[in-house]
């Protein structure tokens, strides 16, 4: 897909704290929710997720009051076919970054504020592996009994909605436009599913128009659809999501339709810069500490313009090939 088309639709709905605030009461445990004040969230700036994951992987960070303290809600999305079963791991990477990130900005802390992570989930089979890190850990029941005060714990909160049937979200108590983002996403790898039942959802389609900013908001969903049926001709899948959606919304989906080319062309050209730099790093890192690993390739390769920027900055000072791809 040369747009990451679910990254963009998971931002365009959770990066605004209303629709936000719904995914996570309906992800948290109630007890938990109901200690959050969910009109004090916060959208707070960064990513957290490894450059190489980028295209798997989206992450939003939050901060909120719970009590008489603020807390971080980390909120990762992950769309592949198969689960991750070191994800109490990745996340744990995360965590520390973001609270890296925390000491950066107030060097004088002595105290980390605490992070809840939640992870938005959609697979072929659903979900299969531990969401608890102790579980992760190689010890038997009689070790782990006498070692469990002394090794990370933590339990990230889970919302699979790889088997949850359309009904059932479209039943949540959530805005009408994350309703229709869940259903989009969890269909995001049978494109022509989403085609097939849109006309089952036209009635929350209606209401996502009616809400504030709600034309803004179905033009990402027309994107979104557009873009992961990159299989077909793109006039083709324009006239069936016409066909679809009916007469009232064809200046929308025309105009989302015209913005998406629009957007490819200008991706186009960044891709073609950013493989040119790509290029050249590998061959400055070769020069300079001979044979690559395959991982170090693979990160190259994977990384964003920013990023690349700021190894080739490094790779003729830095002693190390580490040093020159260490985290930013």
């Amino acid at each position: 897909m040369q747009i990451n088309a679910h990254d963009a639709l998971f931002k365009a709905a959770f990066s605004q704290v209303e629709h936000a605030a719904g995914e996570l009461r309906q992800a948290l445990p109630p007890a938990l929710s109901a200690r959050i004040d969910f009109a004090a969230l916060r959208l707070r700036p960064g990513s957290f997720v490894d450059e190489a994951l980028k295209e798997r992987q989206s992450d939003l960070l939050f901060s909120a009051s719970m009590g008489e303290a603020r807390v971080l809600l980390y909120l990762l999305f992950e769309h592949q076919s198969t689960v991750e079963p070191l994800m109490a791991f990745r996340l744990l990477r995360y965590m520390v970054r973001i609270w890296e990130h925390h000491l950066a900005e107030h060097p004088g802390s002595k105290r980390l504020p605490a992070i809840l992570p939640v992870v938005l989930h959609h697979s072929e089979t659903g979900w299969t592996a531990a969401t608890s890190f102790e579980d992760l850990l190689d010890l038997d029941e009689g070790v782990r009994a006498v070692m469990v005060d002394h090794v990370p714990r933590f339990r990230f909160v889970l919302d699979d909605i790889s088997q949850e049937g359309d009904e059932a979200l479209k039943a949540r108590a959530m805005s009408a436009f994350s309703r229709l983002v869940l259903w989009c996403l969890r269909h995001g790898r049978e494109p022509d599913e989403l085609l097939r039942q849109l006309g089952k959802w036209l009635d929350l389609v209606n209401e996502v128009r009616r809400a504030p900013n709600g034309v803004e908001a179905l033009r990402a969903i027309w994107r979104y659809i557009l873009a992961t049926n990159e299989r077909d001709e793109a006039d083709e899948v324009l006239q069936r999501l016409l066909a679809a959606a009916g007469e009232p919304w064809k200046e929308e989906i025309v105009s989302a339709a015209d913005q998406l080319m629009e957007r490819g062309r200008q991706q186009g050209l960044r891709e073609g810069l950013r493989e040119g730099r790509c290029h050249m790093l590998l061959k400055v890192l070769g020069a300079r500490f001979g044979a690559l690993p395959n991982d170090a390739v693979a990160r190259v390769n994977a990384a964003d313009i920013a990023v690349l920027d700021r190894w080739s900055e490094r790779v003729l000072t830095a002693p190390t090939l580490a040093e020159v791809l260490s985290e930013p």
